[in-house]
C-alpha cells in the first residue's frame, strides 16, 4: 500500500482542532471527511491481509488441526505495526492530499 512510503506517526499527536477543521470550515465536517478515509485505508488493509492470508487456508483444515505457520505470523505482525488508519487519513488531510466535495443540497441554488 502506498502508506508505507509516507511519514505517518506512530504514536497518536495532539492537534489543534482549528488546524483540522481549517480546511473545510467546520470541524464536523473534516472528522467525517476522516471518519470515511479511515474507513477506506482499513477496507484496503483488511482486503490486502486477508488476500495474503488466504494462501495459508486448506478445505481440510478444522479447530483441531490448525497449526502455527512462520509466515503467516510474520505477515500478521507486518500489518499490526503499520500506522493505524485514522493516523494515516489525518496525516493525509494535513498534507492536502485528499480530495473531496460537499455533496448538493438538493434546493437548486
Amino acid at each position: 500500500m502506498e502508506n508505507k512510503i509516507k511519514k505517518v506517526p506512530g504514536n497518536t499527536v495532539t492537534r489543534d482542532v482549528k488546524n483540522i477543521a481549517a480546511p473545510t470550515g467546520n470541524i464536523y465536517e473534516s472528522v467525517v471527511i476522516l471518519y470515511k478515509r479511515a474507513n477506506q485505508i482499513a477496507l484496503a488493509e483488511k482486503k490486502e491481509l486477508n488476500k495474503k492470508l488466504e494462501d495459508f487456508r486448506n478445505e481440510r483444515d478444522t479447530m483441531e488441526e490448525v497449526f502455527e505457520n512462520k509466515e503467516q505470523i510474520e505477515i500478521s505482525k507486518y500489518y499490526e505495526r503499520q500506522p493505524k488508519p485514522d493516523l494515516v487519513a489525518i496525516t493525509e488531510f494535513e498534507n492536502n492530499e485528499l480530495f473531496y466535495r460537499k455533496a448538493q443540497d438538493g434546493k437548486g441554488e
